[in-house]
């Protein structure tokens, strides 16, 4: 596991956690069950989404994300701690993550972002705005002097950028 590269998109809707050399190792919802009286975590993901709408009023379900940033960081870090158990448990050999963020959150934001991963045993934490990310992934060349416009619709957020020469020309993120 030395040297681990990671991508991270922490959706409204879903969580997904890539490994490099494995591909997609999880994909579920991004929700979170926990107890109201001890603060413990319940259930995480599929577990917790099936929970929604059937527990009673001690067990608290939860969506880390609205809107495509951070509500509660507190239980994102808890939802975070519980999936990269899944990749790496070692402390010495830390893994690198890029996060794909929506292109219109704020500094603030974004800083929430990094916190949370690096809280967790990210060594290094890379953020890339969502449209670039869906670009590179559906194999577009954006190195080119081509304009590209890419829609990423997700669970809380549309993101639509135009891109070229690497870079975003012109970004639009509608909650």
């Amino acid at each position: 596991m030395a040297g681990t590269d990671i991508a991270i998109d922490l959706g409204s809707a879903n969580f997904r956690l890539y490994v490099d050399g494995k591909g997609v190792v999880v994909d579920e919802p991004n929700v979170i069950a926990v107890d109201e009286d001890s603060n413990r975590v319940v259930a995480v993901g599929r577990r917790a989404y099936k929970m929604l709408g059937r527990t009673s009023d001690r067990v608290r379900v939860v969506k880390p994300v609205t809107g495509g940033v951070i509500s509660d960081l507190t239980l994102m870090d808890a939802t975070l701690q519980h999936y990269l158990k899944k990749v790496t448990n070692s402390r010495v050999f830390m893994p690198r993550a890029v996060v794909a963020v929506p292109s219109g959150i704020t500094e603030v934001e974004r800083r929430a972002v990094v916190d949370a991963v690096a809280a967790n045993g990210i060594r290094k934490v890379c953020l890339i705005e969502a449209p670039v990310a869906a670009a590179i992934g559906a194999k577009i060349d954006i190195s080119k002097p081509a304009g590209h416009l890419v829609l990423d619709i997700g669970g809380g957020t549309a993101d639509i950028a135009v891109l070229s020469l690497n870079g975003i020309v012109q970004k639009e993120s509608i909650k």
